[in-house]
C-alpha cells in the first residue's frame, strides 16, 4: 500500500503590510496539490490553489497589522489527506522615504567592460502572459520562458483599493492564482522576469474578473420537461445536485489541475472524461468528496 504523504512545519519566510510567505515541507509524499485558505480582512474565505510540486507561496492582498491564520491542505487523489497551519500577523505600514543620498548603496568598485573575450550571458524572454482562470474573487496567471533561464518573477498589480501590490515567484514557476480580488473589476497585471537581481523582461495583460455569483430566479431555473407527481409521504423527494463551475488550478507542460464547487449536493461520484494526444477516450473515476484532481 502507498504510505499516507505527511506535510512538515508551515513557517514564514517574509512578512510585509500586505503580504505573507510561507514555506512547508514533505517529509513523506507526494501531494498531488496543495490548497492554502485564510479570510482576509472582510472575513471572506480565500484559497489559493498549488500544484504537488510546490514548497512556498506567497499571499498579497493582505491588510497592514492584521493577524491571519493560514491552513495548508494536502491532497491526493482530490481528498484532503493532511492539514497544517500558522498564525501570521503582517507589518505595520509605514511610509516608504527615499534613501539620502550618503545611504545609497555605492558600487564596491567602478565597474569596467568586460573583455572582447567574454561573451555576455544570453537574452531572457519572458513568452505571452495569459489567463488560466478566472474567478469573481481570483485571476489565474501563466506564461512561458522561450529564452532563459529567470532567477525569479514578480507580478504586480493595484487592488480595489488602488494600492500597489507584488508578488514574488521563483524561477521555475510559470503559472500563479492571484487571490483576494474585487467582482466585476478591471485589474491589469505586469509580470517581470528578473535575473541578477534586475528585471529583463516585462508582459501585461488586462483582466476583468468575474460577476458574483447569484442565484437563479425562480423563472430562472430549469424546468422538468415532464410534470412530475407528487411523490408518496412516504418517500422523501430527492435532494438536487448541483455543479459549480470548472476551473483550471494549475498547469504545467505535462498535466492539467482543475477544481470545482458543488452549490447542490450531494454526489455520489464524479467522471472526468477527455481524449489524449492519440485521441483515445479517458476517464477518470472520483470519489463524491473529490473537489480537485490532476490529470496527468
Amino acid at each position: 500500500p502507498t504510505s499516507k504523504p505527511v506535510l512538515g512545519d508551515l513557517s514564514v519566510t517574509r512578512v510585509t503590510p500586505s503580504s505573507v510567505g510561507l514555506q512547508w515541507s514533505v517529509p513523506e509524499g507526494p501531494f498531488d496539490s496543495f490548497t492554502l485558505q485564510y479570510r482576509d480582512a472582510q472575513g471572506q474565505p480565500q484559497a489559493l490553489h498549488m500544484d504537488g510540486g510546490s514548497r512556498s507561496v506567497t499571499v498579497p492582498g493582505l491588510s497592514p497589522s492584521r493577524r491571519y491564520r493560514f491552513h495548508l491542505y494536502g491532497l491526493r487523489g482530490g481528498k484532503r489527506i493532511d492539514r497544517v497551519s500558522i498564525d501570521v500577523a503582517t507589518a505595520t505600514a509605514e511610509p516608504e522615504e527615499p534613501l539620502p543620498p550618503s545611504e545609497e548603496p555605492q558600487p564596491e568598485h567602478p565597474q569596467t567592460e568586460p573583455p572582447p573575450s567574454e561573451a555576455p550571458p544570453a537574452r531572457a524572454v519572458l513568452g505571452e502572459l495569459r489567463v488560466s482562470s478566472v474567478t469573481p474573487s481570483s485571476v489565474g496567471l501563466q506564461w512561458s520562458v522561450p529564452e532563459g533561464p529567470f532567477d525569479s518573477f514578480t507580478l504586480q498589480y493595484r487592488d480595489a483599493q488602488g494600492q500597489p501590490q507584488a508578488l514574488p515567484m521563483d524561477g521555475g514557476s510559470l503559472s500563479v492564482t492571484v487571490p483576494g480580488l474585487s467582482p466585476s473589476r478591471r485589474y491589469r497585471f505586469h509580470l517581470y522576469g528578473l535575473r541578477g537581481g534586475k528585471r529583463i523582461d516585462r508582459v501585461s495583460i488586462d483582466i476583468n474578473t468575474a460577476e458574483p455569483e447569484e442565484p437563479l430566479l425562480p423563472s430562472e431555473e430549469p424546468q422538468p420537461e415532464h410534470p412530475q407527481t407528487e411523490p408518496p409521504p412516504s418517500e422523501a423527494p430527492p435532494a438536487r445536485a448541483v455543479l459549480g463551475e470548472l476551473r483550471v488550478s494549475s498547469v504545467t507542460s505535462s498535466s492539467v489541475g482543475l477544481q470545482w464547487s458543488v452549490p447542490e449536493g450531494p454526489f455520489d461520484s464524479f467522471t472526468l472524461q477527455y481524449r489524449d494526444a492519440q485521441g483515445q477516450p479517458q476517464a477518470l473515476p472520483m470519489d463524491g468528496g473529490s473537489r480537485l484532481v490532476t490529470v496527468p
